[in-house]
């Protein structure tokens, strides 16, 4: 078959073309390599800090030239430091490397149904500055405005670093998809609204939505109760309840990004209507606004003439006021009932248990441990070890500041 003359002088016909793209290839592997190790180094000083060259080398099996190429590197961008001499078993002593976590800060957002909280974090993890605001309403032009004042006065009081702040991390109790749109939020009345747009074009600072029990999950993961574990579900219980997912030591998203909205299934086919549109929902029996609804209901009578809330119930328990100590137990059960479900489906090592409800853990612990070694099938509810968080209201907040930490940290590994 003959080939237009065209066609015949586009083919490459010589060598060098060939060299040309053996060249590009052999330069791409080169540079992914040299960005892997890179990355290996930078992680194994994070966690081993501080730590010598030597011992780099030792741990990763990568040869002294490479490790000291990159080390220079990293030091010549500032993320890591020199400490001084470390110990010597003989003969010259060591310089130690140690993580710089103060290259540069992250500020972590949790919008809650009744509060905005806002933390500061350097990059590892450590939180600098807190604040929150409570606010009994949500519409979405009020909450874009307080989130404004919140990153306002944090980026006002944040260190001098190399990298200032390196990005915002905002957790939603909602639907988020992988494009970060908020698809819906019932408990805020939000649908199908994007913020991270709204505040990058403010602050030229990359931004992360996620969602507040992902978060959550990824915060107790990193910094609470669940490091040590591979299989964690988090349970955010605050006005509503959201379910977080770490399997395999990986955060579970599901195809589209909307997994973990158990909160919303149905435990009560004859239930109230819940915000959702659902009917029986399990957040509307075990969560804050079940606890708060349930207490006035019973006439439940604050100390000081107080709005009755989840703050006043726990100054009621807390002077040993057996009516609401017996509600509080209620909403134990009703915890109970959907994370006997969620035993019985994942199997898991732990459950956390987490957000504002975390407060009332020593009225509910035992209630809820009671009741799933009653109700779990066979031996699972003894072999998942049940944990309140002592972050407390902090996880979803932790989570998405680190997750903006680690986003910095591989996107200037990929650039550099």
């Amino acid at each position: 078959m003959a080939f237009p003359v065209s066609v015949l002088y586009s083919v490459p016909n010589s060598t060098r073309y060939l060299e040309g793209i053996d060249f590009l290839i052999k330069t791409y592997n080169q540079h992914v390599v040299k960005q892997r190790n890179k990355s290996i180094i930078l992680q194994l000083i994070k966690e081993s800090s501080p730590i010598s060259r030597a011992d780099i080398a030792n741990q990763t099996g990568l040869n002294k030239g490479t490790v000291s190429s990159s080390v220079s590197e990293l030091l010549d961008h500032e993320l890591i430091l020199e400490l001084g001499p470390g110990l010597s078993n003989g003969g010259r002593k060591p310089v130690m490397l140690l993580f710089n976590q103060e290259a540069g800060y992250s500020i972590g957002i949790d919008i809650g149904v009744n509060y905005i909280l806002a933390i500061l974090t350097d990059l590892q993890g450590t939180i600098v500055y807190e604040k929150q605001i409570d606010i009994d309403e949500f519409p979405f032009p009020t909450a874009t405005q307080v989130l404004f004042s919140l990153i306002d006065e944090l980026l006002s009081v944040t260190p001098k670093s190399p990298y200032g702040v390196i990005g915002i991390g905002i957790g939603v109790p909602g639907m988020i998809n992988k494009d970060g749109e908020i698809l819906l939020a019932p408990n805020l009345n939000w649908k199908n609204v994007t913020i991270s747009k709204l505040i990058e074009e403010k602050y030229n600072i990359p931004v992360t939505i996620h969602n507040e029990a992902n978060a959550g999950a990824y915060g107790e993961k990193r910094f609470g109760a669940g490091q040590e574990h591979r299989d964690v579900i988090y349970i955010s219980v605050g006005i509503g309840i959201g379910v977080g997912l770490i399997l395999n030591n990986q955060l579970y998203l599901g195809q589209h990004g909307l997994s973990g909205e158990l909160g919303h299934m149905t435990i009560d086919k004859d239930g109230p209507v819940c915000t959702c549109g659902n009917k029986g929902c399990w957040e509307l029996f075990a969560s804050e606004k079940a606890l708060v609804r349930k207490g006035k209901e019973a006439g439940l009578t604050p100390l000081n003439q107080k709005p009755l809330s989840l703050e006043t119930i726990v100054q009621l328990a807390e002077k040993e006021d057996q009516q609401t100590i017996e509600l509080i137990q209620l909403i134990g059960k009703n915890l109970a009932i959907g994370i006997n479900t969620i035993i019985n489906v994942f199997n898991p090592e732990q459950i956390i248990i987490g957000n504002r409800l975390a407060v009332l853990h020593k009225w509910l612990s035992d209630d809820i441990q009671n009741h799933l070694e009653q109700s779990s099938l066979s031996n699972q509810s003894s072999a998942t070890q049940l944990q309140f968080s002592k972050l407390e209201k902090r996880s979803a907040a932790l989570g998405v500041a680190a997750f903006s930490s680690e986003h910095f940290i591989k996107h200037f590994l990929e650039h550099n």
